[in-house]
């Protein structure tokens, strides 16, 4: 199947809003919303929250350099770091939107389920599914540090884009929250 970014586009369009969806109806199920921020002290919360608005200016710039300012030929050419440009760019860019948006509309409703249950599995489904969407993130960033090693116009942007979502998906999401969530 061949990749296009019109179909990276439609995929985000849908998917993007998607997570944001899944949120609004888990949360809307939820008795005690304030049990998803685990053992996190309230101190920490407006050290975060300002942290959640930089992750979505982050995905934002990646996605609107990556899909909307690359040139197609640029857009194909894209690879990681340590390789070289074999046209597959836009599977990869795929990969890594699917890597991202897709646990992430899963993760609330993971641990929603963990809160509401005492399996001894879900903790490990919830921090595989973090793990997911960091990985995702990760991709993000190797593709666009892939894309600065050649000099691509608008490859900073999307550098930076995947270190500020990097902020909140890896190091607050992931590390942190899993470290005090009161499995």
């Amino acid at each position: 199947m061949e990749v296009s970014r019109e179909m990276i586009r439609t995929f985000t369009f849908i998917a993007g809003p998607l997570v944001l969806v899944s949120y609004g109806l888990a949360l809307s199920k939820m008795d005690d919303k304030a049990a998803l921020w685990g053992g996190i002290p309230s101190s920490w919360i407006t050290y975060i929250v300002p942290f959640m608005f930089l992750a979505a200016i982050g995905f934002l710039m990646y996605w609107w350099v990556a899909l909307f300012k690359l040139d197609v030929a640029v857009l194909e050419s894209l690879h990681w770091p340590w390789g070289e440009s074999d046209g597959k760019g836009a599977q990869r860019l795929l990969l890594a939107y699917a890597m991202f948006l897709i646990p992430s509309m899963l993760w609330i409703d993971s641990t929603r389920m963990h809160l509401n249950n005492d399996y001894s599995w879900t903790p490990f489904l919830v921090i595989g599914i973090l793990a997911l969407a960091s990985i995702g993130n990760i991709m993000f960033g190797l593709l666009a540090y892939g894309a600065y090693q050649d000099g691509v116009d608008g490859s900073g942007v999307m550098l930076l884009g995947s270190i500020f979502l990097g902020i909140q998906v890896i190091v607050n999401d992931l590390i942190v929250w899993s470290a005090k969530f009161p499995w």
